[in-house]
């Protein structure tokens, strides 16, 4: 059939309308092309559709500058122009609140953009497949779990972008050499130029001396770490972190604080973004030095460092055994103090009495419904809501609502140029 994309979906496909009403899902489309294409999956109300000609291109289609895009599932729109996928995200925001949370007139500010389009990346995750040459590194395939193996990533910093190829050689040199395989590798590049390679495997022998080496030599990695995890592949949980060689840690400065990030604990990823991310949230705060603020998900203190020299108080929630250890130096080097409190969000939060602003910035699932119901029965006059998924945070939204809770304001961050992915930072005031 012949179409016209009018718009992009929040998972990256394009949106067009077919002659019988139904809705058309075209991946690699472009909002303005006139396309034909051939149906590859019918249901009632929509259909997906391959791109089988570009009959006429939009003004807004560029020429992805990188050489696996199409192929590689990392990125879904280096064909856009970086001012559409911006108005694309802030739509996919606006759609999902109104549809699945149920605000009506809800008003989302521009997104703001990524200081950097390419190069952004302070951490990439790569996966390791097979060849009858070796393990390769790279990126699963876009919708299978094939791996596609990249010698670069234009989404890293330029002096590292040719990082992931010399991985490639030292894990295919390692391979023959050590009995338990790697299963995948995280690169970690800070803005001085600060190297950290994990190698991520099951128990089992390893040659830590012989691994340290080799991978310090193909990257100049001033840290490497073996991260050993037990389980399903969907449900591995970390048992132990061997430090093979340097500090055991990465660090990075972000507004004005210096944070240590051990392997497992989760960073931002666009060093330069997630700065704006941290004064848009201070800024929804609104803290005065008189406010009591909890901050659930801390992490390793993106928000409760700055909190902390902000707030009155500051209670930092986390369950992660290695992200409080990071916290705890995070806020010793700053010296700053906040309350930590281990553990599981939706249990703490049943124990928050009197806190006047809690920040929540929970994992893309949103938040549990027993971390939910706790924040409403702790009756936090402000609530603001970090979201990386506009699907998730839209229905804890809706849920909010129906407790009293008014959607404020609405505003994101683009952390994640050339892909459909995005941070908000939605406010939800209590109704006195």
């Amino acid at each position: 059939m012949r179409v016209i994309i009018d718009s992009l979906a929040y998972g990256g496909a394009g949106v067009a309308r077919a002659e019988d009403g139904r809705i058309v899902f075209v991946e690699g489309a472009c909002p303005g092309d006139t396309l034909e294409v051939a149906i590859t999956e019918e249901h009632p109300r929509f259909v997906r559709a391959r791109i089988v000609d570009v009959l006429e291109a939009s003004e807004s289609r560029v020429t992805p500058p990188c050489p696996y895009f199409g192929a590689c599932g990392g990125c879904q729109w280096q064909h856009v122009a970086y001012g559409v996928q911006l108005e694309s995200k802030r739509l996919a925001i606006a759609d999902a609140l109104t549809r699945i949370g149920k605000q009506s007139g809800v008003e989302v500010a521009p997104v703001t953009a990524s200081p950097d389009e390419y190069g952004y990346r302070n951490k990439i995750e790569l996966s390791v497949g097979s060849t009858s040459t070796g393990p390769v590194l790279g990126f699963a395939r876009h919708g299978s779990n094939e791996i596609v193996a990249i010698d670069a990533c234009l989404l890293l910093p330029k002096n590292s972008r040719k990082a992931p190829r010399s991985l490639s050689g030292a894990l295919r040199y390692l391979s023959t050499r050590i009995p338990t395989p790697v299963e995948r590798v995280s690169l970690r590049v800070s803005r001085r130029g600060e190297i950290e390679v994990d190698l991520w495997t099951a128990p089992g022998g390893f040659p830590r001396q012989l691994a340290a080496k080799v991978i310090g030599d193909a990257v100049g990695a001033k840290t490497v770490t073996r991260v050993i995890t037990k389980g399903e592949a969907d449900e591995r949980k970390v048992t132990r972190v061997e430090v093979l060689s340097g500090p055991g840690a990465w660090r990075e400065k972000l507004g004005g604080y210096d944070y240590l990030v051990s392997a497992p604990s989760f960073f931002q990823v666009n060093t330069r973004a997630a700065e704006l991310l941290q004064a848009a949230v201070l800024s929804a705060v609104g803290a005065d030095g008189t406010t009591l603020v909890a901050d659930l998900y801390a992490g390793v203190g993106t928000f409760t460092l700055p909190l902390a020299a902000a707030a009155c108080e500051v209670v930092a929630v986390e369950s992660s055994s290695h992200a409080l250890s990071d916290l705890r130096r995070n806020l010793d080097a700053a010296g700053l103090e906040a309350d930590i409190m281990p553990g599981d969000a939706g249990r703490i939060a049943e124990e928050l009495e009197g806190v006047d602003t809690v920040v929540v910035d929970p994992p893309r699932a949103g938040l549990s419904e027993r971390a939910g119901r706790a924040l409403m029965e702790a009756h936090p006059q402000t609530i603001v809501y970090v979201s990386c998924d506009p699907t998730t945070l839209a229905r804890d939204i809706r849920t909010f609502a129906e407790s009293g809770y008014r959607l404020s304001t609405v505003s994101a961050v683009d952390l994640f140029p050339q892909t459909y992915h995005v941070e908000t930072v939605a406010t939800l005031t209590r109704d006195n």
